[in-house]
């Protein structure tokens, strides 16, 4: 199976009332974790690369080949897409494109509006040209992760109906309440602005801060149009604890096969229970 663009995949997704989860690459073992998960789930699914750690990756090209090589070597079959999450420019979303992602997000969030949708029809214009799918977004997520800040800013739906008919992108992520990183207390997300942005603009929406969000909440954004949902951070909870274990049990234990393997293993079972939640398991 090549890389395919997320374009057709959302459309399913919003049609059929599931969501596709967007898993973010931090290195070999989570990729090889997440196509094992999407292939044994028989789910579709969206690999990331976050622009803010894509340097630290080894760059565009070195993501695409890994990626690429993977799928052929572990006989990938469900269908898979490249994305680049929060494009930090238009730039560095024509770069990813170049090298072979079937996906970007240019965050044009923390601009004005007219700055925003600007940005947007730019990389729109270049990705649907050569096939590529493009994600913006409207509103600030909150939290931190991969070096992202932000404090919470709803998003205004006149701003997401504007960005979705002048910009012609293909998904949306509309800040309703979601944070980067660790929630404090149960998440709050703003049920009724997302219908009212869904029913207005019409197109996948987008969840960005899926980890630890309960699961009732999960799919009641699912059933209000998200057809893509973000996870990070607890698969690297997950890596991290498992790697804690095993460096606590065995403090002679050096080798990083030994070290890695339970994390990797802790990953898969984290993202196939997310497909499970998100009902895209067995949707190819």
């Amino acid at each position: 199976m090549t890389l395919v663009s997320m374009k057709e995949m959302l459309l399913k997704a919003k049609k059929e009332k599931y969501a596709v989860g967007q898993y973010n690459i931090n290195n070999l073992e989570s990729a090889q974790a997440f196509l094992q998960a999407a292939e044994e789930e028989r789910a579709p699914i969206i690999l990331a690369a976050s622009d803010r750690i894509v340097d630290y990756l080894g760059g565009f090209k070195t993501i695409v080949g890994m990626v690429k090589g993977l799928i052929e070597e572990m006989e990938i079959l469900v269908p898979v897409a490249l994305h680049l999450d929060h494009g930090m420019s238009v730039e560095r979303c024509k770069k990813a494109i170049d090298a072979g992602f079937t996906s970007v997000m240019i965050d044009g969030s923390h601009y004005p509006i007219d700055e925003n949708i600007a940005m947007t029809k730019q990389v729109v214009e270049y990705a649907h040209s050569r096939q590529v799918s493009v994600e913006a977004e409207v509103g600030t997520i909150g939290g931190i992760e991969d070096g992202l800040v932000g404090g919470i800013r709803y998003a205004d739906p006149n701003d997401c109906l504007r960005i979705v008919k002048e910009a012609q992108i293909d998904a949306l992520a509309p800040a309703l309440g979601s944070v980067h990183g660790t929630y404090r207390g149960e998440p709050k997300l703003g049920f009724d602005q997302m219908r009212e942005i869904s029913e207005l603009t019409g197109v996948p929406l987008v969840l960005h801060g899926g980890s630890g969000i309960p699961v009732y909440q999960i799919q009641k954004a699912i059933d209000l149009g998200h057809a893509k949902i973000n996870v990070n951070t607890e698969c690297i909870k997950a890596w991290t604890r498992a790697i804690r274990k095993v460096l606590a049990d065995d403090k002679l234990v050096y080798e990083p096969k030994v070290i890695i393997a339970p994390a990797k293993e802790a990953m898969i079972e984290i993202v196939k229970r997310k497909m499970r939640e998100f009902k895209t398991s067995n949707k190819v």
